[in-house]
């Protein structure tokens, strides 16, 4: 949360796809006395980010559609590996920037069409490939331009490292709550376990250690003249 600073405009920080809400703490830490407002589409993640949130009257979390925001609503939004899930991310992101109040900071963290040379992203995008055809990832280049009147401050890669007991628990935290969740709803437990079964013949054995790269985009609307 290093990007949001203390001197944001009145309002409220929105967290667009906030899923079980783990940025939570962090963001109540950062800004005390701040109206956060979670955002997810999923009815099983929202009712999970409100038990998250029990307690705390300033946290808010609504089920709905995160791609499309009040324009002119937020002090700051903040979107942590959420973007790439949402069907047109690019147009996303220009909602999100509008949805600014002057002076207002966006920061976003999201995976990238290329995340590492080698490890479980790598091995198990290779599997997903032999089975589902490659998505159009030409919203990427779309991103800084959907800005539009927005001032970009960071466009950077960020990498930090990351542990799974076994590969197996790694496969199912993707699937069930990360970014596969969507295509694990959409083709069936059948498919799931044979996608599940492939992986794990190709991964090693025991503790798995990588350093995959997300890139971090924090852009603040511009004032009023």
């Amino acid at each position: 949360m290093r990007a949001l600073p203390s001197d944001l405009p009145d309002g409220p920080v929105l967290v667009p796809c906030c899923g079980t809400f783990p940025e939570l703490a962090a963001l109540t830490a950062r800004l005390p006395g701040r109206e956060i407002v979670g955002v997810d589409l999923s009815a099983g993640m929202a009712a999970r980010a409100r038990k998250r949130a029990a307690g705390n009257s300033l946290v808010r979390v609504v089920e709905g559609d995160a791609s499309e925001l009040e324009p002119a609503s937020a002090a700051a939004i903040v979107s942590v590996f959420g973007l790439q899930q949402l069907p047109e991310p690019d147009t996303a992101l220009g909602s999100w920037a509008a949805a600014l109040r002057p002076g207002g900071l966006l920061s976003v963290v999201y995976w990238p069409h290329s995340t590492e040379p080698g490890g479980p992203f790598t091995v198990l995008s290779d599997v997903l490939r032999e089975r589902v055809p490659a998505g159009d990832r030409s919203w990427e280049e779309r991103l800084v331009p959907a800005l539009k009147d927005a001032v970009l401050e960071r466009d950077e890669p960020l990498s930090f490292p990351m542990v799974h007991p076994d590969a197996d628990t790694f496969f199912t935290a993707h699937t069930r709550s990360g970014p596969m969740r969507p295509l694990a709803s959409m083709r069936g437990e059948g498919f799931i376990a044979a996608l599940r079964e492939e992986f794990l013949r190709r991964a090693p054995e025991g503790e798995w250690r990588h350093r995959p790269f997300a890139r971090h985009i924090v852009a603040r609307a511009a004032e009023r003249a």
